[in-house]
């Protein structure tokens, strides 16, 4: 891992130097943004008022702001969730257990069962304050991109090299100074592709957020998603060229301004020795590491955490008996292992007594007729992105330059959201009188395959430097050298992204398998599309059984397939 340090040690304390003049507009024009944004979130507000709307192309930076702002917020959140997440499930078995599944069974929940939970509180929370409100759309994309981040943390945690582990069992590192010495800083790369990501998954889910339904009222959020539901609703195609022009204006700015000099940052978080020359450079990091002042920052920042470290640091040397790992409990285990098995026979047989009281059996079977179609579309839509993306991925993944270049581009492709290319699909399968349920099927996975190409480039970036001289020593090539080092070497990555890439299908199938365009509305058979009808009719006993399905089907591919290949990374192809 390279040590070179992100800012030097001795810093002149002045005035500032022009470098810190010069960062000075920038950093008042952010501070401005976010107070004038965050009074706006938390204006008086009464459920039934109405909130003004406009397609006037001149509100899109506003609506740019309050979204990106949401965004952001959903981000620390996700990004707090996916540490803590990770640590306790890596660490405990116990807490293992539990958190892996309930993590599949909140990634297969819909962002629209998530709202139908949520709203009322939040609202109930801030009487008379639209932050109710706000809070509830922040929570909605917090759902889109926490699951992802924490799979990535979890798989990182899960597979820190043993050299590692034990070096630092050696330095006698606490758990706390373990984290951030150690596991943090290796997973670094992986989860910053995976925010990235995350970022990009939640302009998928922008249009859902923003528009809450409560006590028979629509509330439309000032932002980039109502803006696109407002243009889709009108037929207004100028609009929807004005709301993608506006969002990648939005994602290179903060492309800029925070994913480029965080990912050239991190590069010194690589396990190998890199070249300077393939190292990933930001002008504002450079821009950074010039000035006095925000160097004096960034050293105090970094001087708390080293204190910390000597508050949170062991008690006792190795040679202590307290060092020895205790011995496995069986009965605490145990007990813990029939807690669950009890949870879980409580939760089936409430299932069983609701569906025979409300729904019946005949329905029951109709709609894991329909999970069956839509799991079929995810199958296939996976298979097809992985052959397509884990080859380009490896590629970008050790070609750094083009890593650079690239990364902007695939971060607009991954939030693009699905709902703009509707009126191309509708059009189209009206026109040629398609079958919806085959070519309505790619929007599924539009959104989700970056999944895999993200965290496959993750994957391909932190393969060890002496693991590509040995390949290209013993002259691989062809097959033998796909089957024998790239594939093995991205495998864990891979593994990671198709979870959440199956995940975020699924809830996607919502979206795609039943499609509006002004009057026009198309469907196809399967579980999302019954989701969404149900949902539109306000048949909640119905949705429940739509969304515990879609869980079945979730938890048990997660389980049966992905949790195997988890495994397989684990114990057979560890680097």
């Amino acid at each position: 891992m390279t040590t070179k340090r992100f800012f030097p040690r001795q810093v002149v304390e002045s005035s500032g130097n022009r470098w810190d003049w010069a960062l000075l507009p920038l950093v008042l024009a952010l501070l401005v943004l976010l107070a004038y944004g965050g009074s706006q979130m938390a204006r008086p507000y009464q459920v039934g008022e109405t909130l003004p709307l406009t397609l006037d192309p001149v509100v899109l930076p506003y609506y740019l702001m309050r979204t990106t702002l949401r965004m952001f917020i959903a981000m620390g959140c996700s990004l707090v969730f996916a540490c803590v997440f990770a640590v306790l499930a890596a660490k405990y078995k116990a807490a293992e257990k539990l958190l892996v599944p309930l993590l599949d069974i909140l990634q297969s929940i819909p962002i629209l069962g998530f709202q139908a939970i949520a709203v009322a509180p939040f609202i109930l929370l801030f009487p008379g304050n639209l932050f109710g409100v706000e809070c509830a759309a922040i929570f909605a994309i917090f759902t889109s991109q926490a699951w992802n981040m924490a799979f990535s943390m979890y798989q990182s945690l899960k597979t820190v090299p043993g050299e590692l582990k034990e070096a630092a069992a050696v330095f006698q590192l606490s758990g706390w100074q373990r984290f951030w010495r150690l596991e943090l800083p290796f997973a670094m790369p992986g989860l910053l592709w995976n925010m990235m990501m995350s970022m990009s998954g939640g302009w998928f889910f922008v249009v859902a957020s923003e528009a809450i339904s409560v006590a028979n009222q629509d509330i439309k959020l000032p932002g980039v998603g109502s803006y696109i539901a407002l243009a889709i609703e009108q037929k207004n195609l100028g609009a929807i060229g004005w709301a993608i022009f506006g969002m990648l204006v939005g994602i290179t700015l903060y492309d800029q301004l925070f994913f480029r000099p965080l990912l050239a940052w991190a590069d010194k978080f690589r396990f190998e020795e890199g070249s300077q020359e393939s190292a990933p450079s930001s002008w504002l990091l450079t821009w950074l590491r010039r000035t006095d002042r925000l160097q004096a920052m960034f050293l105090r920042a970094g001087g708390v955490l080293q204190r910390s470290f000597r508050v949170f640091k062991r008690s006792y040397d190795g040679t202590s008996i307290r060092a020895r790992a205790a011995p496995p409990n069986s009965g605490w285990s145990r007990a813990w292992d029939a807690l669950v098995a009890a949870a879980v026979l409580l939760a089936v047989w409430r299932l069983i007594d609701f569906v025979h009281a409300e729904v019946g059996l005949a329905e029951v079977l109709h709609v894991f007729m329909l999970g069956c179609f839509t799991m079929l579309r995810v199958l296939v839509l996976i298979a097809i992105a992985a052959v397509v993306w884990v080859p380009i991925g490896i590629w970008i993944g050790m070609n750094p330059r083009w890593a650079g270049r690239l990364q902007a581009v695939a971060q607009f492709l991954a939030a693009f959201p699905v709902n703009l290319v509707f009126p191309l699909v509708v059009v189209g399968i009206v026109h040629w009188e398609l079958n919806p349920s085959i070519w309505l099927s790619p929007l599924m996975v539009l959104g989700t395959q970056w999944y895999i190409l993200f965290n496959v480039i993750a994957g391909a970036s932190t393969v060890p430097t002496e693991l590509r001289y040995a390949a290209q020593n013993l002259g691989l090539s062809g097959w033998l050298k796909w089957r024998r080092y790239l594939l093995p070497a991205v495998f864990p990555s891979f593994v990671t992204g198709a979870i959440t890439a199956s995940g975020g299908s699924w809830n996607a199938s919502i979206v795609a398998e039943y499609v509006t365009w002004g009057d026009t509305t198309l469907q196809a058979q399967g579980l999302g599309s019954y989701i969404r009808q149900m949902t539109t009719t306000g048949d909640f006993p119905r949705i429940a059984l739509g969304i515990g399905v879609m869980c079945v089907f979730v938890m048990g591919m997660n389980h049966f397939v992905w949790r195997r290949l988890y495994r397989m990374a684990e114990d057979r192809l560890h680097f």
